[in-house]
């Protein structure tokens, strides 16, 4: 049996059988018309993908490497006393790397979110889907850490088909239950982690080291997230990718002949034929460099057939590449036969860089960057809102006009801070009832009160605009806020005056 290491031809990768355990099914011939991990009859057959190395794996194992620590990191990592991200759901507190954000300022997240999106349709435009090879969690956490588990203690490829075929023995048991426990104890530190987000690390922490019963909510919440974690790496992998990303659908509509992905050279390749010992070829007999050793194959972690050309299954991870190299390596041919170009640059084109396409994206790129940094420069340490209170809008009685309103004041600093609510624009009569002094408000802490403001009816002339000013103790801070000031018609008012002198 060869080696998976092997550049010599294998036999097809097989699979655990949808009719039974210990049955083994071939994986059908990959194609372009169907998906190879989705069997005719509707099964999906379990793929066990060699190990490739080479620079480009090397490459994504400190790029991984980098997105692990980071992802293990920010929930510890404090900025202006605060982890880097912390996403206070309870307290409506959003934290995102020094700024923070109230829930009035949530607007904001969809010119983030835009940004995010050209940048991608941009990135996509120019490298195809480089984001899902090097950088999606998804691949991240199935290549570098759940994979290398089960390499570690099933073996090779060949050793994992085998023992999948195997019928039930002690050292299969053992392997499985061993791999699988992993895997929840992984599974239930990586969602740990996650919720760390959302309630901070030393919270986190006071819930596990308390029962169940005093925060059954959070207990439910990470034992069926672990459960989904543990399902979605053990068992479906590459499905997520294939069945539920909309992402490998929509790059069909973000390419084109120029966008650099990783492909096979026709050109080069073609014919294919097997290296036979002494033999030599000339003439129309030579055969291409792609020896149909179904390497780039058996390295896939989506089971396609990258020769067939781009398909929607394959997610850019250069394990064909690497694979493909140290065939060429070994038979003493130049590397590149799978590689990084552009449908134009297989075809013996220039690829263009520069393209209606790209230019656009940049565009909008450039358009969803700005806005986005406009949005993120708006806020502010402090936020102000002033509703008028439910019921009528203005309350007329004997000597007066009056409105009611409700203030509310949001300190998003992590120390306490004393405002001072100021008007600006009003006439001189006008009185008011409320914040009369400055009000202290608790870090992170938020204080609503009402603002009453009356007018002699004398004097009311009708509508106007006034400004609710909220302001700091120190004068670095300034917020103000624009409303109105109702009631009747003047006309109505003096007219009602009028009648009422004139009774008796």
């Amino acid at each position: 049996m060869a080696h998976e290491g092997s550049p010599t031809p294998t036999p097809p990768p097989s699979a655990r059988s949808a009719a039974g355990p210990g049955r083994v099914a071939h994986f059908p011939q990959p194609s372009r018309n169907s998906v190879t991990t989705i069997l005719a009859d509707g099964s999906r057959p379990f793929l066990y993908p060699a190990d490739a190395h080479g620079r480009y794996n090397s490459a994504r194992r400190i790029v991984a490497a980098l997105l692990l620590v980071l992802y293990l990191a920010l929930p510890w990592i404090k900025i202006n006393g605060y982890p880097a991200i912390l996403l206070d759901l309870a307290e409506r507190r959003f934290h995102l790397f020094g700024i923070t954000l109230a829930a009035q300022d949530m607007w904001l997240l969809f010119f983030v979110l835009t940004g995010t999106g050209f940048s991608l349709f941009f990135v996509t435009a120019l490298f195809g889907r480089v984001w899902c090879g090097w950088a999606c969690p998804q691949t991240v956490f199935l290549e570098f850490v759940y994979r290398p588990i089960e390499r570690l203690i099933e073996g090779d490829a060949v050793r994992r088909r085998a023992l999948d075929a195997a019928p039930m023995s002690a050292e299969k048991l053992f392997r499985r239950a061993l791999k699988h426990g992993i895997y929840v104890l992984i599974s239930a530190i990586f969602c740990h982690l996650f919720l760390a987000y959302f309630v901070s690390v030393p919270e986190v922490w006071a819930m596990v080291r308390h029962a169940p019963s005093e925060h059954w909510g959070f207990f439910v919440f990470m034992a069926v997230y672990t459960g989904i974690t543990y399902f979605v790496f053990a068992w479906f992998r590459e499905q997520v990718c294939i069945v539920l990303c909309p992402y490998g659908r929509i790059q069909s509509a973000l390419t084109d002949d120029h966008t650099v992905v990783v492909g096979y050279d026709v050109l080069r390749g073609e014919p294919r034929g097997r290296v036979r010992a002494g033999a030599t070829e000339t003439g129309a007999s030579k055969s291409g460099d792609c020896v149909d050793c179904d390497r780039c194959v058996h390295v896939c972690p989506t089971g396609i057939d990258i020769r067939q050309g781009l398909q929607m299954e394959c997610v850019g991870c250069t394990a064909c590449i690497d694979a493909c190299d140290t065939v060429m390596d070994r038979l003493k041919r130049p590397r590149g036969l799978i590689r990084y170009d552009s449908p134009a640059g297989f075809a013996g084109r220039p690829t263009q860089w520069i393209r209606p396409r790209t230019i656009l994206y940049f565009i909008l790129l450039l358009a969803g960057a700005a806005v986005a940094a406009w949005a993120l420069s708006t806020v502010k340490p402090a936020n102000i809102s002033v509703t008028r209170m439910t019921g009528a809008p203005y309350i007329v009685d004997s000597t007066s006009v009056r409105n009611q309103f409700m203030v509310r004041i949001v300190n998003k600093r992590n120390q306490p801070v004393r405002f001072e609510v100021r008007l600006d624009g009003v006439p001189a009569n006008l009185r008011r009832s409320g914040f009369e002094t400055a009000v202290e408000v608790g870090p992170l802490g938020e204080v609503v009160q009402p603002l009453i403001l009356q007018q002699d009816r004398a004097a009311f002339q009708g509508l106007f605009h006034l400004f609710v000013e909220v302001q700091d103790a120190a004068g670095t801070l300034k917020l103000r806020r624009e409303v109105e000031f109702l009631g009747p018609e003047a006309r109505l008012l003096r007219e009602e005056e009028e009648a009422n002198r004139g009774r008796p």
